[in-house]
């Protein structure tokens, strides 16, 4: 017996997928398809979430880029000294400022790999079409969905 996929819910192995309390014989599978699930709470959240984080993110350059062109348009006023000291002091804090952005941007990172909708595992076997999963994690749907697919096509050739 092969092992493709396996988590604290789901298990596919070359002989049957156990998923939602449901074990289904790879034997018995005929056929495998996914679909889009109707979008729930949780991932209307994380993509409002993911939309906040983007505008945090981007806020900040917009505002230094700002200032920065008043500064250099006050200039003459000022003294271009003074000016280029100010310029210079914030380079060196954004630069300074860098790595503390590894965090936001990393939660980002999983965001976009949970992805924005809500997928679902379906398989037509003993005679009827039956949903093995349904997941907004977008990233474990696609692991157990390739496994699925490698259990199903692998028991196809060994017979």
């Amino acid at each position: 017996m092969a092992l493709y996929y396996q988590d604290d819910a789901v298990q596919v192995t070359s002989e049957a997928i156990l998923a939602g309390g449901r074990r289904v014989p790879i034997a018995e599978i005929r056929y495998v398809w996914h679909a889009k699930g109707r979008t729930t709470l949780a991932v209307r959240g994380r993509v409002l979430s993911r939309g906040i984080l983007v505008l945090l993110l981007s806020l900040p350059p917009l505002v230094a880029v700002f200032c920065a062109l008043s500064l250099v348009w006050s200039a003459p006023e000022r003294g271009w000294l003074p000016v280029l000291l100010t310029l210079a002091g914030c380079v060196l804090l954004a630069l300074a400022a860098v790595p503390f952005l590894e965090l936001p941007l990393g939660w980002l990172d999983r965001s976009y790999e949970r992805g924005n909708r809500v997928h679902e595992l379906w398989v037509q076997a003993h005679g009827r079409e039956l949903l093995l999963l349904r997941t907004p994690d977008a990233l474990r749907f696609g692991q157990i969905y390739r496994a699925v697919q490698r259990a199903v096509e692998n028991h196809t050739y060994d017979r």
